[in-house]
């Protein structure tokens, strides 16, 4: 990778992912877009363009100027706003992808979208669930993923791009708010315990979800954006988690800190349902294999973490408001 376009790069995974790519490529050589500008340090602190990605010709033409090697797609409607809205969510998600691929096949483009775990669906093994299995999801968010696969594979097979992605499972960071999914509870909670000492949940105990903290998702995007092209034989969906946790789980690791934090419930049918329909834990030893992955942050670490940047955040927020 030398000169980079990442779209979608005002989301969760967009701002952190282009912080690091700038740290190590240099901010001249990542062009940061996405269909909104706001005042974020991501806008401030390098190249960025608005970019409709369903607007193919607008697509080639950004990637084009920015002389881009390597597309990273992140543009995507999520599992529970997909699911609010399943045809805008097909649109963007599937016809966005589309322009990003053919883009990158005009281009000679590296090629990297994002799958998800929503991929799967209630007839997949739900524990340690197999890198090649059964996919039927019933969620928009995860047809079009599934869709998404296989249209990396065509273009691969068909053209010759050079496409990769993962299956992410939930993930959690303290940098950019929730966007939609259906595991948004888990980054509520932390801002909750913090702020209020209590947090009601809408996904119901015991319903346990793969999840990872956002440093090791980022790092995972880059090594398999690194790897040797040869040794890649799944190439656009590879399992990758970091831990198997529930709601309960992860407020016995905050009350190691916050020890009188509570925990309610209030379960909202639209998103336990897909919960219930996506894996318990799944089984990332192909990415092991065939380019190296590894994290570095399990359940306790990263609570540690989680709650050290954001109460550094909430000081800052009393500070400008004082």
């Amino acid at each position: 990778m030398k000169r980079i376009m990442v779209t979608g790069a005002l989301g969760q995974i967009g701002c952190d992912l282009v912080a690091k790519l700038r740290k190590i490529y240099g901010e001249e050589a990542v062009l940061a877009t996405d269909i909104r500008q706001i005042d974020h340090e991501i806008v401030q602190s390098g190249y960025f363009r608005i970019l409709d990605v369903t607007d193919s010709t607008a697509f080639y033409e950004v990637a084009r100027e920015h002389r881009a090697d390597t597309i990273i797609h992140l543009a995507a409607l999520l599992s529970a706003k997909a699911e609010s809205d399943p045809a805008l969510a097909w649109h963007l998600n599937i016809s966005g992808l589309l322009s990003g691929l053919e883009t990158a096949r005009a281009l000679s483009c590296q090629y990297f979208t994002p799958s998800s775990i929503a991929a799967f669906g209630a007839n997949t093994p739900k524990n340690s669930t197999p890198q090649d299995t059964l996919q039927r999801p019933l969620t928009m968010y995860g047809v079009s993923k599934v869709a998404g696969e296989l249209l990396c594979d065509y273009y691969y097979h068909k053209y010759g791009v050079d496409t990769r992605g993962l299956r992410f499972p939930g993930l959690i960071s303290h940098s950019a708010p929730p966007g939609g999914g259906t595991t948004d509870y888990a980054v509520e909670m932390y801002e909750a315990a913090i702020r209020n000492g209590n947090y009601t949940s809408y996904i119901n105990k015991e319903t346990y979800l793969d999840m990872m903290y956002m440093p090791d998702a980022i790092d995972a995007v880059i090594a398999l954006m690194e790897a040797d092209s040869s040794k890649l034989k799944h190439r656009n969906a590879f399992n990758v988690t970091a831990m198997s946790i529930d709601p309960e789980k992860i407020a016995e690791s905050i009350r190691r800190h916050i020890p009188e934090f509570t925990l309610h419930y209030d379960i909202d049918p639209v998103r336990q349902a897909i919960a219930e329909e996506w894996p318990d834990s799944i089984d990332a030893t192909a990415a092991r294999e065939e380019w190296g992955f590894d994290v570095q942050y399990d359940l306790n670490r990263m609570t540690d973490d989680m709650l050290s940047k954001l109460k550094g955040k909430l000081q800052a927020e009393h500070s400008r408001i004082g």
